[in-house]
This record gives C-alpha cells, structure tokens and sequence, in this order.
C-alpha cells in the first residue's frame, strides 16, 4: 500500500478531472452506427491533446499474453471487462461499457461508466442503475477507520438486493503511480473485516455486475465475458482516502 500525499492528491485530482471530462465527451458520441474503434481513437486524440498519456495502451496486467493495443476498453452487452474495440457498428439496444485511464503528473486515473446505445430494454436499465448506485454506496465506506469489507459489504448488498450478481473473479485496486497498486478492493466482504483504511490511500472502486450470475470466462483477446452470456454493467471512479472523507477524483468539477 503506497500512501499519498496531500499535493500528489491534488495532481491526481487535475489528472481526474481531465478523464471525467474526456468519457463524458465519448459517453456523448455513443450512438448506433458508430463504431468502437472510433471511439478509442477519439480517446487517444483527446488525451494526447490535453498534454496526457493514455495508461492503457501497451499495457501489459499480470495474465495477459499481449500487451493491451488500445486506449480504451469497449465492452458490449455480456461483455464485462477489457474488451477491445473493434469495427463492429454499436447497434439500437446495446449496453456498452467505456473504461479509461490516463496519466497525468506521473499519476494513473481509471474510470468507467455503463452506456445505453439508443433504446435500452427495462432489465439492463435496472441492471445500470444498480451497478451506478452499488459503487456511490461503496465510496461511502471508503473514510479513514472503515475496511475493505466495508466496501464490498456494501457493493454486495445494493447489487444482490436488486437481484444481480457480483462477478467475484474481478476486482478494484489500488492505483498511483502505477496502474495497479496493492490492495485489491472486492465488490463482496463483510463489514469491519479486511484491511483497514487511513487517510494517503487511493484506491479505484469498480462494481462489475452480471444480471445472471457472476461467473466470467476470459476470452482470447483477454477480456472478460459473463460464462452465462447474461448482460454485465461496469462502474468505476478513483477515489482518495482522507481526513474528511472520500474524495472522488474522476469527476469533472
């Protein structure tokens, strides 16, 4: 666990705001008809063009038989996690995941948000709307005194209440200077159990959910796919431990 500073808190904020503002660009241009791929050469152009780097790119995570080819990860419908962009045309009723990181001041920012491609069915607005409302409840926890498992605790309870799964295999992580720094976050846990949190730490929360259950497979390019072929959603932001509370870093202010 690599502790923070008040002032590196600060770079990762800038670095924060300038992911929220470049997904929130993309989460824009999220249409039927447009394609993944261009949405990851629009990431990368709009990092690069505000002085930063994509973290993604040329990535290699611990596992993986390649590094990472793209700035951004697209994952569609039971797509959960690290899918690739492709020339496949996102099409009317889609559930598109966008997950992005850059660096900035020598510091990595991970986000991701879950969007519809036009009109959505009923069940994967709900399962959307769990997904978002699991991780604001799991930042909550995230306050000097609080536990791990207070955060999966409550990660767990919003999703299984609404009748998803968590998908267990996957998990948040530290992150600063590298991608991934220990510890990892789970999206399950029991209250007061796991390691404890003080005020340095920075950590990215991540609730991966399945609308059926939360067993993944992981496919040839390394991404990750529910076994079941159920819908998945994805939320995540970088949030730091301190003094008076959780700080969301990856928001546009």
């Amino acid at each position: 666990m690599i502790l923070k500073t008040s002032a590196e808190i600060d770079t990762m904020a800038e670095g924060g705001r300038r992911l929220a503002t470049v997904l929130a660009t993309l989460r824009s241009e999220v249409r039927a008809g447009v394609t993944t791929f261009e949405l990851d050469r629009r990431a990368e152009e709009l990092i690069r063009a505000g002085g930063d780097v994509p973290s993604f790119l040329n990535y290699s995570p611990g596992g993986a038989k390649k590094p990472y080819p793209f700035t951004l990860c697209t994952s569609v419908n039971d797509g959960v996690v690290h899918g690739q962009p492709s020339e496949r045309p996102l099409e009317d009723g889609d559930l598109l995941k966008l997950d992005l990181g850059l660096k900035h001041g020598g510091f990595h920012l991970d986000a991701a948000v879950t969007v519809p491609v036009g009109t959505i069915s009923a069940e994967a607005r709900r399962l959307a709307a769990a997904t978002e409302e699991a991780l604001y409840v799991g930042i909550k926890q995230a306050r000097p005194g609080r536990t791990l498992g207070d955060i999966g605790a409550a990660v767990q309870e919003v999703v299984e209440r609404n009748g998803f799964s968590v998908v267990t295999a996957l998990t948040g992580h530290g992150i600063g200077r590298e991608l991934h720094e220990d510890p990892s976050v789970l999206n399950v846990g029991k209250p007061g159990e796991g390691e404890e949190l003080v005020a340095g730490m920075v950590i990215a929360i991540e609730p991966m959910v399945a609308f059926g259950k939360g067993a993944v497979k992981q496919l040839k390019d390394d991404s990750f796919a529910t076994a079941d072929g159920s819908l998945a959603a994805h939320f995540e932001h970088t949030v730091a431990i301190t003094e008076r509370g959780p700080k969301i870093l990856t928001v546009s202010r």
